[in-house]
């Protein structure tokens, strides 16, 4: 839950309209704008322009990069692709769907590049400098992509290749990008007039400065608090976590001391584990009001005023509501159809909330705690329950998790069900962005071929935004001539000890193996345009979760789980605890999720004018009978997901329509001869659900894949849930 892949908003809108690949243009058509263009290219002294040189097909020139390059790169970039859109837009040719779709597919080669290295600094590096500059461009670039969407001249082109006699001549994934190219202008302002159209010009710029004004001031909180506690006060946490919280102090220039640092990755387990009750509260707090502390950095009203831009801006195209406009082109179609999803699994998931909280208060009134269980209490009674009923201690289960071997199973994965070979770049041969950055070379195992390079950035640092996610710096297309993968994993795993293994819960294991799923889409990727790579929200997590699946298997859990010290596989009895225990938990889990979904899509179905952001969150949730011991994942101040970008705006429910999916096909496995390693189902998922991308609809591609379409029950039986009668 809660593992997303990043993205810029403006980028998303780039891929989106196919005026931004990643591909260098070829002296085909729109002849002057390329000389143009590469008569500049023969100037640029900017490396951030520059085409990725040096092996595997040239890679971003990590080592080069620098922020004073980048506010001059973003112009440039932005400029030379205006030069070609203005090309193609008052090309007197008739419009076709090379001269309109492929020409718009093949821009903004040197944007593209651009944004790879702001992607860097946004996601992985950020810096006051930095964000400074971010806040001053942000609403250039929303200016710029809108003064795109809103060209007249290259709407009509465009419409007229996507009503023309040709289209039936396209091939399906073509016919797929015009209408995809069609829909994005016409979602997005350019069927306008008018003062309509200046307004939704306006309105974008505003949105653009405000969702970083958001993400910014999440790292702010993220960065400014940080719990500093004592060697008196790690009762309860195991030693790997104190050593790295050890770790975590000295960078900081706290050496006495040992640092709870702000983020998921060190909250979580705190909570687990500490027994000082103060403490734990002190932290969940901490995490949970990121965004809400009545400061400088407080993001209520940003919500309010971003929820009222949206639904302005959507009136304007004569939609009802955001959801509604945000769905239309998603597989759920409208906002009723997934809040309808939520409600089929809600009930089930504070129910059995309920049974949790009450063997959690069980046990602490046996141990004469004399409280209530609390927010800050669950993950510690949780565990304590964990170990009763299942003899299961997840420390215990820590000591088997290690980074390094985990990496060496998503390997073995990859290579039984996608055939891919890993192989370490020799240190140097390849920039990267910093140290603890590592790279390998992805190859063919039977024919050698080289596939592209995966970059693995695991470690929390300063600077760099909390979560785990994964992205692409080049992705696989062929219209241009063939150009291979560069992807790229990233997560904030805390640094064990200088020598000693870095070791991870089970959950986090679960996101390791879920981001990699995403790398995997996009290194198995079989398409010929750019615009294929674009994904839809609610289909795009179904593969990362899927991927988790192979966690679990024997082969994973007999030749990867082996302990950091002894070097002993797992034992099969903890094996059998981990799994008699797979469905503990998992009220906490789906309903700490579910809350922000639903919350998400009830913000963009309710009139702005009747939301207080420091109220309406609260009231909603009680509605709903929200258990008082739990809060959202994502609390709305901190709900970077939905308020720092459009991404998943009006869309966080894709996680749980993808675990449906998720649930579907994972039984296909089970029911195989060769269960999650069976070679003609993994054939099918390689060929339906990971190469297509974005070339086929989603839910004709899970039909090939399944036979039929997906049903909700797999998902109540995957998690332990009573089968509501209408699914059966």
């Amino acid at each position: 839950m809660g593992k997303f892949k990043t993205s810029l908003t403006a980028l998303a809108v780039v891929v989106a309209l196919g005026a931004c690949s990643e591909q260098k243009a070829p002296d085909t058509t729109s002849t002057d704008v390329q000389n143009t263009a590469a008569s500049v290219q023969a100037q640029f002294d900017n490396v951030l322009l520059n085409e990725f040189k040096g092996p595997f097909g040239g890679v971003p020139a990590f080592d080069k990069m620098n922020l004073d390059d980048l506010k001059p790169a973003l112009e440039k970039a932005m400029a030379l692709n205006l030069e070609e859109i203005e090309a193609i837009a008052n090309n007197d040719a008739p419009p076709t769907f090379e001269n309109v779709i492929v020409e718009m597919e093949r821009a903004g080669a040197e944007l593209s590049r651009v944004f790879t290295y702001y992607g860097i600094w946004s996601a992985n590096k950020s810096s006051a400098e930095f964000r400074e500059m971010q806040a001053e461009m942000s609403p250039k670039l929303s200016a710029f992509f809108t003064q795109i969407t809103q060209n007249e001249k290259l709407f009509a082109r465009v419409k007229a290749v996507y009503e023309s006699e040709e289209l039936n001549t396209l091939t399906p994934e073509e016919q797929r990008i015009t209408w995809m190219t069609y829909n994005n202008f016409a979602r997005n302002g350019a069927t306008l007039d008018g003062e309509a159209k200046k307004r939704y010009a306006e309105i974008n710029q505003e949105l653009a400065t405000l969702h970083t004004k958001f993400s910014n001031n999440i790292l702010a909180d993220e960065e400014n608090y940080v719990t500093y506690i004592t060697e008196e006060q790690l009762d309860g946490l195991p030693a790997s976590f104190v050593k790295a919280s050890k770790a975590a102090a000295e960078a900081r220039g706290e050496a006495d001391k040992y640092a709870i640092t702000n983020t998921r990755s060190s909250m979580d387990p705190f909570l687990t584990y500490s027994t000082n009750r103060e403490l734990r509260e002190k932290v969940w707090r901490t995490y949970y009001n990121r965004g809400d502390n009545a400061d400088d950095f407080d993001n209520n009203d940003i919500i309010k005023r971003i929820l009222t831009l949206r639904d302005e801006r959507v009136e304007l195209l004569g939609y009802e509501n955001y959801a509604q406009w945000r769905l239309e082109d998603r597989m759920a179609k409208n906002p009723e159809n997934a809040m309808d999803l939520m409600m089929k699994v809600w009930p089930a998931a504070i129910a059995r909330v309920q049974e949790e909280v009450a063997d959690m208060q069980a046990i602490a009134d046996s141990e004469g705690a004399n409280i209530t269980i609390e927010p800050w209490d669950y993950r510690f009674y949780a565990e304590k329950v964990r170990q009763a009923k299942y003899d299961l201690d997840s420390n215990e289960v820590k000591q088997y998790l290690q980074l390094d071997k985990l990496r060496e199973a998503m390997f073995y994965v990859a290579g039984r069900l996608f055939n891919f070979d890993f192989t370490p770049v020799e240190a140097g041969s390849v920039p990267v962005f910093h140290e603890d950055v590592k790279v390998w070379e992805v190859t063919d195992k039977d024919s050698g071929e080289h596939i592209g390079l995966w970059y693995l950035d695991p470690f929390a640092r300063q600077g760099k935004r909390s979560g785990a996610w994964a992205t692409t710096y080049r992705s696989y297309t062929t219209f241009d001539g063939k150009k291979t993968v560069l992807s790229s994993n990233n997560s904030n795993f805390v640094k064990g000890a200088e020598g000693e293994a870095t070791l991870i819960s089970w959950d986090d294991a679960e996101t390791y193996f879920h981001e990699f799923g995403h790398a995997l889409h996009f290194l198995s990727a079989d398409v010929k345009y750019p615009s294929s790579h674009s994904g839809v929200r609610d289909y795009t997590e179904f593969q990362s979760q899927l991927l988790e699946r192979w966690l679990t298997t024997d082969e994973v859990i007999n030749q990867f789980l082996v302990h950091h010290e002894t070097g002993e596989p797992i034992p099969a009895s903890l094996v059998e605890k981990i799994n008699k225990a797979s469905t503990f938990n998992e009220g906490f889990k789906t309903t700490e999720y579910m809350a922000s979904a639903i919350m998400d899509l009830k913000y963009h179905t309710t009139a702005p004018n009747e939301i207080d952001p420091d109220t309406f969150e609260r009231e909603e949730l009680k509605k709903l009978g929200m258990p008082d011991e739990i809060v959202m994942r994502h609390r709305s101040p901190h709900f970077g997901h939905v308020f720092s970008g459009e991404g998943y705006a009006a869309a966080y429910y894709g996680y749980m329509w993808a675990e449906v999916l998720t649930a579907d096909a994972a039984e296909a496995f089970m029911e195989a001869p060769g269960g999650f390693y069976d070679k003609e189902v993994g054939e099918r998922l390689v060929k339906y659900l990971f190469a297509v991308r974005n070339a086929m609809d989603p839910a004709e591609a899970y039909r090939k894949f399944r036979g039929r379409d997906a049903k909700v029950d797999a998902l109540m039986r995957d998690r332990g849930f009573p089968i509501p009668k209408e699914t059966n």
